[in-house]
């Protein structure tokens, strides 16, 4: 990176941490967090007082502040059901395609074989196939399996849709490790399978982290394909929500604590990663 760069990258940042960019950024920022704040007090409330007046009314009556709402979300067994089915989908959705991206991204970006180009084009390719397109055929093979309606078969649905970004980012983070240093583990009589674990994977664990947080919030929160692809018994917490909301006034104490609990998780996981986020984004940005 020339010194043209340098400059022009600290003058940026010196201005990003100026005091009236960082007061509009923080406006910015709470003006963004009002619906989630919103939500808090309104899952805290009983259906009473939420018939009675708006949630910011709470904000100066802590009084009126109750956790039945929440004791009434735990003692629903459709709902304890759906959030442990959504851990059951989301987890294993998440670790399948963080290794099968890392294993395959090195692949298409640090060895050389034949086609290797036309795989990776051809993983280019399905990033560009909308998930809406493929429901109807995918049901009817889950339908012939027998799996449809299972857990197992929405797992598949998010890795098979989740592995095309997967192997897509880590196949252009493993690319800008310098080739010197491949070279010289394998002067030493280092293998692939000592440089993956050894050099490779640590160094681009950043996105690895960041791939992770874009899986899991987007198997969390989908709710197109559990609507297709699972029954009663295996529907995760997004569609049990969305069951509720048919009956909204008798159902309205379950449906704000457990529309809640579905935002925090999400939050906590990227507020625990989200330095390894930040990283994983810029990481291949500058060499």
């Amino acid at each position: 990176m020339n010194d043209t760069s340098k400059s022009l990258g600290r003058s940026i940042s010196r201005r990003l941490k100026s005091a009236p960019v960082s007061a509009i950024l923080l406006i910015i920022g709470g003006v963004w967090l009002i619906p989630n704040i919103g939500l808090f007090f309104q899952s805290l409330r009983t259906p009473a007082a939420i018939s009675e007046s708006g949630w910011w009314t709470a904000i100066l009556d802590f009084g009126s502040l109750s956790l039945d709402p929440y004791r009434n979300l735990l003692a629903s067994p459709i709902i304890v059901r759906s959030i442990w089915n959504t851990f059951a989908i989301t987890i294993p959705s998440t670790v399948l395609v963080v290794l099968i991206s890392a294993f395959a991204g090195y692949a298409l970006g640090c060895m050389r074989f034949r086609g290797r180009d036309a795989i990776f084009l051809g993983v280019v390719a399905l990033l560009v196939v909308p998930v809406q397109v493929a429901l109807i055929p995918i049901a009817q093979l889950y339908n012939r399996l027998g799996i449809f309606g299972s857990l197992a078969g929405l797992i598949l649905f998010h890795v098979g849709f989740g592995l095309p970004f997967g192997v897509f980012l880590l196949r252009n983070m493993y690319s800008t490790i310098p080739r010197a240093l491949f070279e010289a583990a394998k002067v030493d009589g280092a293998g692939h399978g000592r440089i993956f674990f050894t050099m490779a994977l640590p160094l681009v664990s950043p996105s690895i982290a960041s791939l992770s947080i874009f899986q899991f919030v987007w198997v969390w929160n989908n709710l197109l394909a559990a609507l297709v692809f699972t029954r009663q018994s295996s529907a995760p917490l997004t569609v049990a929500i969305q069951q509720q909301m048919r009956n909204f006034g008798s159902n309205v104490d379950i449906i704000a604590p457990a529309a809640f609990l579905l935002l925090l998780v999400p939050m906590l996981i990227f507020l625990a990663f989200q330095r390894f986020f930040v990283e994983g984004m810029t990481g291949g940005s500058v060499k």
